[in-house]
């Protein structure tokens, strides 16, 4: 696997978990119109973003194994925690934590 691949995922997951956080921040909000509730600053960057991600997947996907693209991709759901603790004020209770611990144990026993 080459360092520039590693990278460009590692980059498309940072995106996309940002852009998850960026969506769920726009629906949290009451809009005027059904039209403003989807053409709105937050819902056009959070696709944006996620378009963004999905190029640097490809680009990613280009040079690297399919075996181990997937397993790394899972860490999203651990910076997806984190994010949301900041950026949203979302509690970390036990029981995401232990999600979170399975999910980065799976990643170990794949890779061992």
């Amino acid at each position: 696997m080459k360092a520039v691949n590693l990278i460009f995922l590692l980059l498309s997951i940072t995106v996309s978990s940002f852009s998850q956080i960026i969506l769920k921040k726009g629906a949290d909000r009451e809009y005027t119109s059904f039209i403003r509730e989807y053409l709105n600053v937050r819902v056009i960057c959070g696709y944006g973003m996620m378009f963004l991600a999905t190029v640097l997947t490809v680009l990613a996907y280009s040079g690297m194994e399919y075996k181990n693209a997937p397993v790394i991709e899972s860490l999203g759901y651990a910076i997806v925690l984190v994010l949301s603790f900041f950026f949203l004020g979302e509690p970390i209770t036990r029981r995401k934590v232990l999600g979170t611990v399975i999910i980065l144990c799976g990643i170990l026993v794949f890779y061992i």
